[in-house]
């Protein structure tokens, strides 16, 4: 029994040092090096030579892996890049197009700021590269102010930008900090925010960036939120039309009137001798 404990001692010891060496011989060499961020990297900030530095990378290289740092120099990170991640081609902007928000707008595309409240902007409920919904307060033209405000969501799916910010002056002239959140539109959604924020009361809401899906929701009125009925609809009131517009009428033409005939007029001739007078009478009508 002692021989076989012995035995079986040296046999395990073999059989692991067999099985250490291939695990060594077979663990995977460095393959490559390529640039990784020396520190963390938000998106905006220009690219400096202490940003960057060199690193082994074992395995197959991530798509767009950058080798050497030619032409990294002062382009701007368009995707936040983390600590000893390899920096990619499409995390940066092109070259000369600098830094900061801009670089990160796509082609075709605009940053419009839209101010909102405090609780949205300092409770850092809106972060960059989250997804938001555009709602609008207000009073509706041609809407009855008995109904009070109406609600509706105006945008949907917008990206965020950036959110900082920004000094405005009060009623007094005092400088006050508002809440700015750049979101990224189209030219056409850009022209409907511009209004949107100079008549009504815009509200940011969020939603989860894998959730697409366009909603279409109708809208609430204050009277419904109180289940007060609505008001009437206004009657129309008929205008009297302009002078340029209203149509011309023709009066109907007037009964010709019969003018009276002439009075008949008859003489009579009196002779007196060698006198002779005539006298003129008028004839009375319906005689002959």
């Amino acid at each position: 029994m002692l021989c076989a404990l012995i035995l079986s001692v040296c046999a395990s010891y073999l059989v692991y040092r067999a099985v250490g060496e291939r695990v060594t011989t077979g663990k995977p060499q460095p393959t490559s090096t390529l640039v990784v961020a020396s520190r963390d990297l938000v998106v905006g900030t220009l690219v400096r030579d202490a940003d960057l530095k060199m690193a082994a990378w074992l395995g197959p290289l991530p798509k767009g892996a950058i080798l050497k740092r030619d032409g990294l120099l002062n382009r701007g990170v368009v995707s936040a890049i983390y600590e000893d991640e390899p920096v990619t081609d499409n995390r940066l902007a092109s070259k000369g197009s600098g830094g900061g928000l801009a670089a990160t707008i796509p082609p075709g595309m605009r940053a419009c700021a839209v101010k909102v409240n405090e609780v949205v902007g300092v409770a850092g409920f809106v972060v960059p590269g989250m997804r938001v919904d555009v709602l609008i307060t207000g009073l509706p033209p041609g809407g009855n102010a008995l109904d009070g405000a109406k609600v509706r969501t105006l945008l949907q799916n917008i990206q965020v930008l950036s959110a900082g910010t920004n000094f405005q002056k009060d009623q007094e002239g005092k400088p006050e900090q508002a809440q700015v959140v750049n979101l990224l539109v189209t030219p056409a959604q850009a022209e409907i925010l511009s209004l949107a924020s100079n008549e009504t009361h815009i509200q940011l809401v969020l939603r989860n960036p894998m959730d697409t899906e366009i909603s279409r929701p109708p809208g609430a009125i204050m009277s419904d939120l109180f289940g007060a009925a609505r008001a009437p609809e206004p009657v129309p009131v008929d205008r009297p039309p302009s002078p340029q517009s209203a149509p011309r009428v023709r009066l109907p033409a007037m009964p010709a009137v019969s003018q009276p005939a002439p009075p008949s007029l008859y003489t009579v001739e009196v002779s007196n001798g060698s006198v002779h007078t005539q006298a003129r009478f008028v004839r009375p009508p319906g005689t002959q």
